[in-house]
């Protein structure tokens, strides 16, 4: 199977349902012109076993030095064994001296493959190629298989979490300043090692895609630490100016923003909607109605995993709200998930049960639910 074309048509977590669905061997790459990278996915069988990535590569040298399985000392005299010609993997090298075991080998080199793919898996906007066909030559460290499921079932999670950090941090192009010091500040700072990269990267200039990419961490891995510097009043998070050196922040109230994202969406400009919604999260964490913008964002850029988890969001926030009904099961059903898809149509169909039989959206659910049960009838597996 190959198949090709923008994320926003089809999200990179629906390509990799698609692949771990069919437990495809090939390559996948993709594109970013918004962070000017590229990443490569090898699969085999569905499951994962490869994965590298142009810029912020998360090189394993450096991996186990921060890890502490290795030491500065270790990592020279390996690279220069390879320097006078040594022509094996830098792990092998490791494992050889005996600076590392087998098994810490093992599983950093998992560690390692699993970040890269979560920083493509991050991405919303590129462009993606899957050529399928046999894996020959492979540069591995170790032999890893990291099954499709599983790695889906992370990139949920660190979706929920991205909605926490969302509250501080709604988008990587804030830029992160020192915070001015008070005079009741007493007593030593106790940081990461990763804290301590980025305050040192945090030159007032760089935004966190940048400074992502000159601590060579991956975007959440910044994020999530940024996020508790700036809870702990230690930086302070500023808006980068237009180009045009123009602010045009959103906004008035909750109803007034809404109004302003709708007109962009309708106007087809997703940057500034984009934009404008992740403002108005910050304003408003808990209101349904930003969910459901953010979630309308998502299965416009073709990531219907996200937009699945905004659906969910905005139905805790406000069960009764019978967009988020139609909506989930048209996420679900986006992924593959036909019986959930309908379960949630059929939900709406009863909570806008003063919805016009004659409607479009009624129509068109009442077909997508035949179509559903049609294609899950097809799906399931028979006994010959």
């Amino acid at each position: 199977m190959a198949i090709e074309g923008p994320l926003k048509e089809l999200g990179i977590h629906d390509v990799f349902h698609l692949l771990d669905l069919g437990s495809e061997t090939g390559e996948l790459t993709v594109t970013s012109r918004l962070r000017r990278n590229e990443g490569t996915i090898y699969f085999e069988e569905g499951a994962v076993v490869h994965a590298v990535i142009g810029s912020n590569p998360h090189p394993l040298g450096e991996v186990l030095l921060r890890g502490g399985r290795i030491g500065e000392a270790d990592l020279q005299r390996a690279r220069g064994m390879q320097h006078r010609g040594d022509s094996r993997r830098l792990g092998e090298i490791l494992v050889d001296i005996g600076a590392l075991s087998q098994e810490d080998l093992d599983r950093y080199v998992q560690q390692q493959i699993a970040e890269v793919v979560f920083e493509i898996m991050s991405w919303r906007e590129g462009y993606f190629t899957f050529t399928d066909g046999p894996l020959e030559g492979l540069p591995v460290e170790a032999k890893v298989r990291l099954p499709g499921s599983s790695l889906l079932l992370e990139a949920a999670r660190r979706i929920e979490e991205w909605s926490r950090i969302a509250a501080k941090i709604p988008h990587l192009g804030l830029v992160p300043e020192l915070a001015p010091p008070t005079r009741a500040e007493t007593g030593r700072l106790e940081l990461l090692s990763v804290e301590w990269e980025i305050l040192a990267a945090a030159d007032g200039e760089r935004d966190l895609r940048d400074i992502s990419t000159a601590v060579r961490r991956s975007e959440f891995d910044v994020a999530r630490a940024v996020f508790g510097l700036a809870s702990a009043g230690v930086l302070v998070l500023e808006e980068r100016p237009s180009p045009d050196g123009v602010e045009q922040p959103i906004g008035g109230s909750l109803e007034d923003v809404i109004e302003q994202i709708e007109r962009a969406l309708e106007e087809g400009d997703l940057d500034a909607a984009e934009r404008w919604a992740d403002q108005a999260r910050s304003r408003y964490p808990d209101a349904a109605a930003v969910a459901m913008l953010h979630g309308r964002l998502a299965l416009l850029q073709g990531d219907a995993m996200a937009a699945e988890h905004e659906f969910r969001k905005a139905l805790r926030l406000d069960p009764l709200l019978a967009q988020a009904h139609l909506l989930l099961g048209d996420a679900l059903a986006r992924q593959g998930r036909f019986g959930e898809a309908t379960e949630w149509w059929e939900r709406w169909l009863t909570v806008a049960s003063h919805a016009d039989e004659e409607s479009a959206d009624t129509v068109r659910v009442r077909e997508a639910i035949r179509a559903a049960q049609t294609l899950s009838t097809f799906l399931r597996p028979h006994d010959d």
